[in-house]
């Protein structure tokens, strides 16, 4: 909820989930850290008091709303303010929320003479789940943004006064755990490494196999709950019972889909796969959950330990979200994470058998092993480790080889290749399976307008008109490879927005659509609906929203109100060319609402494609209200209805909904 809330002033980024993910992560260790100090360094009294106090100042953040004094201005690396903005809106609740786990499970055990609390932690781990799942479905479609903070800060003030009542009544439990403390061994630092290490193997493979499945395999919106459902899920099983785990289930399978990772990422890359791809992908990453998880939980201390385990689980955690959120995008140019991370897992499953074998206790359940098998075992699955991250690396390094550039920043990671597409020389922008843009390599296309711009596209029949009639002004939001500049002629004049600072280098040093126009061409660094909010009318005749073709999908900029941004910097009869090519949603029926509640008519143009041009199929939706514009030629000719127009809800800048919109 609060990363939909602030996500339009990021520029819509799936970069955005992954740095909130990251940030939940780092706010668990710190509520486990608060948990864990004042059981192990605050007599219980003062324990629950300081507790209350913290619930009662919390409060006072509510309600929830992002302040717009941490709008970004543009052009720097945006992860510190998303930090920073999500630690003053929901850092305090949030901790405190995180803390209720181990907190409460140590005063269970306090006031139950030391019992074994660790269910609640999969009972707890149970109720993400259902709050993931359910929020898509029962909670996003009904209710808008602002509703959805109030009932959440409603519902977080429930949850203090219930708090309240069993710290309250904690105090009249017996003092069994902290006696045990002196009677029980404490771990040793190998048992905590050993914690630490298990967590952020599977919360690096979470965000990694995220990674690759969102840029390399499908754009899917949504494809995030599936990998974070499983990992939830995992914790469930693993410490709900013993008996969910075996190692005689999970750790071959674990083996057998680790080690085919390597090859099956490099061989199933086609669209024709993608259902395969998925449950391939999803049933790896559940078993790597699995057997990390089940080896932590049958690690875990006595509950007199409790809140050291849950601290140093929780450090683990956000060991894996920096390494694969922070650590990769700054060090790495292309997806090497994931290969480090095949690698690594193997081996520290293998370490928890070997201290287990040195300690002489059976591995598999009732089943003896001779020395020799184990050994052999051992040195197997440590080589097989090492060539299947090698198999991969070499894939990796097969598929960003004869790149020109290879660049990645917090938007992603970005490749230009000069490439033959139908037999025709090319040089293409890609992030991850997403086009961005492609430029004939030859002296006398090297001007022609491209893949989703040809002359026959929604955008290129809106400029071609202006054109016919004079010079024109117009603008883009979303500028790739820049190739829309391409109509602009002596005397005309384009502005193009783009929020990736990477994305203007490229298109301005490996693209010449922009460098070598014959009119003014300026480029604006920073979130499109912001800069246009800032700028001074521009009066275009014609204005291009082209940001929608991957899974991040900036619905800020398809609501109403971005729309009367974009009529401001619009002659009233100008045109609006909205992009809504998509696999995977259903664009058109948004726009249509929102022009329509504007006064405004639409036409819905769908291009053919042209391989002997390089040009695409692409879809486009022309909004306008000038008179006798839709019923030009060739505009009339092109024009053509929609296979389906789902009935949905307008959308605003307070309600938005996805699941409505996806192509069934």
């Amino acid at each position: 909820m609060i990363a939909k809330l602030i996500l339009p002033w990021f520029g819509g980024s799936a970069a955005v989930w992954v740095t909130c993910m990251l940030f939940f992560q780092i706010a668990l260790l710190l509520g486990y850290g608060y948990a864990h100090f004042i059981v192990r360094s605050v007599p219980l009294r003062h324990q629950t008091t300081l507790h209350i106090a913290l619930l009662v100042v919390s409060l006072a953040t509510l309600p929830i709303l992002p302040n717009p004094r941490w709008k970004p201005a543009g052009g720097d690396d945006p992860m510190l303010g998303i930090m920073g903005l999500l630690t003053v809106t929901v850092g305090l609740p949030y901790m405190l929320l995180s803390a209720t786990s181990p907190l409460l499970q140590s005063w269970y055990a306090r006031s139950r003479d030391g019992a074994l609390p660790y269910r609640f932690f999969a009972l707890s781990n149970l109720g993400s789940m259902l709050a993931l799942l359910s929020y898509p479905v029962l909670v996003e479609p009904y209710l808008s943004n602002k509703t959805q903070v109030w009932a959440w800060s409603a519902a977080f003030i429930a949850f203090a006064v219930c708090c309240v009542v069993v710290a309250l009544s904690s105090r009249k439990g017996h003092a069994a755990i902290v006696e045990a403390q002196d009677e029980a061994e404490a771990p040793g630092w190998g048992d905590r490494i050993l914690w630490m290490l298990l967590a952020a193997a599977a919360s690096g493979m979470l965000l990694a196999l995220t990674n690759h499945m969102t840029q390399n395999v499908a754009a899917i919106p949504f494809l995030w709950i599936l990998p974070l459902s499983l990992y939830l899920l995992s914790f469930i099983l693993c410490f709900e019972s013993h008996r969910w785990y075996s190692r005689l289930v999970f750790v071959p399978i674990f083996l057998v889909s680790s080690g085919s990772l390597s090859w099956f990422i490099t061989a199933m890359d086609t669209p024709e796969k993608l259902i395969i791809a998925l449950i391939f992908l999803s049933l790896t990453l559940f078993s790597i959950c699995m057997v990390c998880h089940g080896e932590l939980s049958r690690l875990k201390p006595d509950a007199s330990h409790l809140t050291g385990f849950y601290l140093t689980i929780s450090v683990g955690g956000a060991i894996g979200g920096l390494f694969v959120a922070y650590f990769a995008p700054r060090v790495f140019k292309a997806m090497y994470e994931l290969p480090v991370l095949i690698c690594v897992c193997p081996l520290l499953i293998l370490w928890v058998f070997l201290r287990e074998r040195l300690r002489g206790v059976e591995l598999m359940e009732n089943r003896k092993l001779h020395p020799a098998i184990w050994w052999g075992v051992w040195g197997l699955t440590c080589a097989a480790s090492l060539v299947m991250a090698g198999y991969l690396v070499r894939g990796q390094i097969n598929n960003v080889k004869g790149s020109r550039l290879l660049a990645r920043n917090f938007y992603g990671a970005l490749k230009v290749s000069d490439i033959y597409d139908e037999g025709i020389p090319v040089r293409q922008l890609a992030h991850g399976t997403i086009n961005h843009g492609e430029q004939i390599l030859d002296s006398l296309r090297s001007r022609w307008p491209t893949t989703y711009y040809g002359p026959n596209s929604g955008v290129g029949l809106s400029i071609k008109y202006f054109q016919d009639k004079g010079l024109i002004r117009y603008g883009v939001i979303g500028l790739g490879t820049g190739t829309l500049a391409t109509y602009a002629r002596k005397g005309d004049y384009c502005r193009i927005y783009d929020i990736n600072p990477l994305v203007m280098d490229i298109a301005r040093t490996q693209f010449s659509f922009v460098p070598e126009s014959p009119a003014k061409v300026d480029t604006v660094l920073g979130d499109a609906r912001l800069s246009l909010e800032r700028d001074a009318p521009q009066n275009f005749d014609v204005l291009a929203v082209d940001a929608f073709s991957s899974d991040s999908i900036p619905i800020h900029l398809l609501t109403r109100e971005a729309f009367l941004v974009y009529w401001k910097q619009l002659k009233p009869d100008g045109v609006l060319a909205v992009h809504v090519s998509n696999r995977y949603l259903n664009l058109e029926p948004v726009v249509h609402l929102a022009a329509e509640s504007m006064g405004k008519h639409t036409a819905f143009i769908s291009s053919e494609e042209d391989t002997s041009s390089d040009v695409f199929t692409s879809d486009w939706v022309l909004v306008t209200s000038r008179p006798g514009f839709l019923e030009n030629e060739p505009i009339r000719s092109e024009r053509s209805e929609p296979s389906s127009r789902p009935r949905i809800r307008m959308w605003t800048d307070d309600y938005s909904n996805l699941w409505q919109i996806v192509n069934k």
